[in-house]
């Protein structure tokens, strides 16, 4: 007899049932995290399942994409937020794959840009517009409304992030 298997508990599910131990920003952050979470590894999955790719595949056309001339690995690693070591070995992947390839760029030699290939291409737009249709379906249950309110929210956020990592006035 097949049993079922206990739901998940995340970080937010314990600290909830016991909220007055923890501040209303740690909440916050672990209902952040715990979404952000539940988004990429449903994303991770469906790019696996269904085209076979990573999702650090998947960012870096994204990133080829929206640079049709091409990008130097340092741009795509301060990009993609990654090391130079852990760009290469993907790239080597994606170019053995025939998706990406170098190209010398036409002002300086040395420098070498990577760039999507036609199939690439066409590969990264099918999955792009089924990535868009699977992040708009994670957002069903709210209006317009609610996801405009969401956006200005967290906006703030991120301005009083970036305040609070780089102050610009004296340190308290």
């Amino acid at each position: 007899m097949d049993e079922a298997l206990p739901p998940m508990v995340d970080a937010e599910t314990v600290v909830s049932e016991r909220p007055r131990d923890h501040k209303a920003e740690l909440r916050l952050w672990l209902r952040l995290l715990t979404c952000a979470t539940l988004v990429e590894d449903e994303v991770r999955s469906r790019l696996r399942n269904r085209f076979d790719v990573t999702l650090p595949r998947f960012d870096l056309m994204a990133q080829l994409h929206k640079a049709p001339d091409g990008l130097t690995l340092s741009q795509l690693s301060s990009r993609m937020m990654v090391s130079n070591g852990n760009l290469t070995a993907l790239v080597e992947r994606l170019v053995e794959a025939g998706q990406i390839e170098r190209r010398n760029s036409g002002s300086d030699r040395r420098v070498v840009n990577v760039v999507l290939t036609p199939a690439g291409s066409a590969a990264f737009a099918r999955m792009a517009s089924q990535h868009e249709d699977w992040i708009a379906g994670f957002f069903d249950g709210l209006d317009e409304a609610e996801i405009e309110q969401l956006m200005v929210l967290l906006g703030k956020l991120k301005a009083s992030t970036r305040a609070a990592i780089h102050p610009t006035g004296p340190t308290p």
